[in-house]
């Protein structure tokens, strides 16, 4: 007898289906996890962003990661409260508003990371770390150089 949660075949067959299925399998556990902190994805993306690429702009943030602004802004204010990010004032551009990752934010972002790999660990436990390497490999060559998946 098939099990009634059994993914029929014909989707099997696509990669597209698998990709999504343990992408949000790996989402929904991380998102688990971070919500216990109190925080979102979206938190440590940003923190993510400013420790890898340095202080932005908010506008420039929310190109870089593709959020809406007004989402953006709820997350730079709790960042913010939380003394993870500071904003200032551009000098040269007084309309724009500078988010810096604070010391305080390293340390969390360090702490995330660590539960975001904790995860990757979970999800990725069928493989052994050679198989992880090609996944990621062909997974990066996916993506595309530019953080945008790949178009012929």
């Amino acid at each position: 007898m098939v099990s009634a949660r059994a993914t029929p075949p014909s989707l099997l067959g696509l990669s597209t289906y698998l990709l999504s299925r343990v992408g949000k399998t790996a989402r929904s556990r991380l998102a688990l996890r971070l919500s216990e902190r109190g925080l979102r994805l979206w938190d440590m993306a940003v923190l993510a962003a400013l420790a890898d690429f340095g202080p932005h702009a908010q506008r420039d943030l929310v190109a870089r990661l593709g959020v809406d602004p007004s989402d953006m802004a709820k997350v730079v204010e709790q960042l913010a409260a939380g003394g993870h990010v500071e904003r200032d004032r551009d000098p040269e551009d007084r309309r724009r508003v500078l988010v810096t990752l604070t010391p305080a934010g390293r340390t969390l972002l360090t702490e995330l990371d660590a539960e975001a790999r904790a995860v990757q660990d979970e999800v990725l436990a069928p493989l052994d770390a050679e198989e992880r390497r090609v996944l990621r490999e062909l997974l990066l060559r996916v993506h595309g150089p530019e953080g945008a998946p790949y178009a012929p």
